[in-house]
């Protein structure tokens, strides 16, 4: 649906919620400030309607404005994507627009792997669902369990993987832009 087919359409909702609510022309225009003449042209559309007519309208019968222009519904709000395989690990992508900050619900198998470590741009968050998740990021080499989250920049070099005893479900959320996504200023120490 095009911008001028929503604009065709509002006059003839004027029109039906005007006379659903048993009001003229002459006390709609009293209420709203907007003469009758103007009020008559919306409604059969020889007027395109504007924002400053639109907003008096909305507020003299108490609708919203989205209601005046026929705004679509919300669609459905659910993510339905299928799972992509890489290296073996499995990755349901929570997001649908692409770039920005991405989400995924990981599976990694159960498997010992030597740690490869890599860097990139961006930011990454963990969140562990079940299982246990090795993570070596710089110097430090931890073990998270269920409930245990982890964040880091991953400009540093790391790698994260199974640590061999059993599969392991985290949640993974990915930033480019950097430590901006996560980490907040905190305030100057009083002195």
């Amino acid at each position: 649906m095009t911008a001028d087919d929503v604009l065709a359409g509002v006059g003839p909702r004027l029109r039906q919620l005007r006379k659903e609510r048993e009001v003229t022309l002459a006390a709609l225009s009293e209420t709203t400030g907007i003469s009758v003449s103007t009020l008559s042209r919306l409604e059969s559309g020889l007027r395109r309607p504007s924002l400053e007519l639109l907003l008096p309208i909305a507020q003299a019968h108490h609708v919203p404005l989205d209601e005046l222009v026929g705004a679509p519904p919300v669609g459905d709000p659910r993510v339905r994507s299928k799972p992509i395989v890489r290296h073996g690990r499995t990755h349901w992508p929570l997001t649908r627009q692409p770039g920005g900050l991405q989400a995924f619900k990981v599976l990694e198998p159960a498997r010992k792997e030597e740690p490869d470590l890599r860097t990139h741009e961006g930011y990454e968050w963990l969140y562990i669902l079940s299982g246990r998740l090795r993570l070596v990021l710089g110097d430090h080499d931890v073990v998270l369990s269920a409930g245990e989250a982890a964040e880091f920049d991953t400009r540093v070099p790391h790698w994260f993987g199974s640590t061999g005893e059993g599969p392991v479900e985290f949640l993974s959320l990915f930033g480019p832009q950097g430590e901006r996504m996560h980490v907040r200023a905190r305030p100057a120490a009083r002195e």
